[in-house]
Parts: C-alpha cells; structure tokens; sequence
C-alpha cells in the first residue's frame, strides 16, 4: 500500500513538473505575442488540463512564475500574474463537473482573473498611462483567444484521445 501512495504521488509531481515546463516554454516562445495591453500567452490554453487532473494546479502556477521571471517581468508581474493563473487553474478545476455541452464554461475562471488582476499590474508596475477597462477588455480578448478558444479545443481534442483508451 506504501508503494502506491508513493507511486501515485511521484506521478503528481512529474506531471505537475511537466506542465510547468511545457507551460513556461511556450509562453516563453511565444512572448512576441505578449507585449503590455495585448496578451495573447497561448499556454493559457492549458488551463483545461486542471478538468482533467488537479497536478495541473500548481503546474500552471508554476510554469506562470517561471514564465514570467524569465522573460524579465517585474516583480509584481510575476507575482500577480501567477496568482491569476492560479484562480484560473483553481476555477477550472472547480468547473470540471459541468455538463459536457457546456464545459467550455470552465476557461471562464481563467478569463476573469487575468481580465481583471493584469490590468492593476499594467497600470501600477509599469506605469502605464491607459485606462483599467481599455487593459480590462484588451486582456480578456487575450484570454478569450487562447484560454476560451485555444483552451476549448485543447479540452475536445483531450477528451477524445483519453475516451479512446
């Protein structure tokens, strides 16, 4: 029984380690992408992992953290922009329940923390003279486009491959 406990938890842990890699990669390849007010981070799609595994929880957050740190973000950035992935990750994962036909509800969380805590960090941590809802709505377009999007069609293509098993 003591095996298993540790089985179990050691393959948390490796998949947790590979979100946040493959999470931090790809945010970090596609930072061309990302520049103040337009945040088009396509590893926001991966918050659909947390439907199907909650080692993704802290991947996200993770991979955010180091995403963020090594593309020279600020402090507060990096800080505030993984706690927002977090909610996103955490809110998902309480969404992973919802009916089948609805299950793209479960990006919303994601949308929602980024659309509302990277505006302050915009404004506050790089001095950035445009207005909160101008951050607001150019963020959850962001969001929309990679977490609801990218998001909704990574969850489809994962249920598919892991139904056929």
């Amino acid at each position: 029984m003591e095996k298993n406990k540790k089985g179990k938890g050691t393959l948390y842990l490796t998949r947790a380690a590979l979100i946040a890699a493959a999470y931090a990669v790809i945010a970090y390849l596609s930072a061309p992408l990302q520049f103040l007010f337009f945040q088009f981070r396509i590893s926001e799609a991966f918050c659909v992992l947390a439907i199907f595994m909650p080692e993704a929880i802290p991947g996200m957050f993770l991979g955010c953290f180091i995403a963020n740190y090594l593309s020279g973000c600020v402090f507060w950035d990096v800080l505030f922009g993984s706690i927002a992935t977090l909610i996103g990750a955490i809110g998902a994962r309480l969404l992973s329940k919802v009916p089948e036909k609805i299950k793209w509800i479960a990006t919303l969380p994601t949308i929602l923390a980024n659309a509302i805590i990277i505006p302050f960090v915009i404004i506050y941590a790089y001095q950035s003279p445009d207005s909160y809802w101008f951050l607001f709505f150019s963020v959850a377009l962001g969001e929309v486009v990679t977490a609801g999007i990218l998001g909704t069609m990574l969850y489809y293509q994962l249920r598919k491959k892991l139904n056929r098993k």
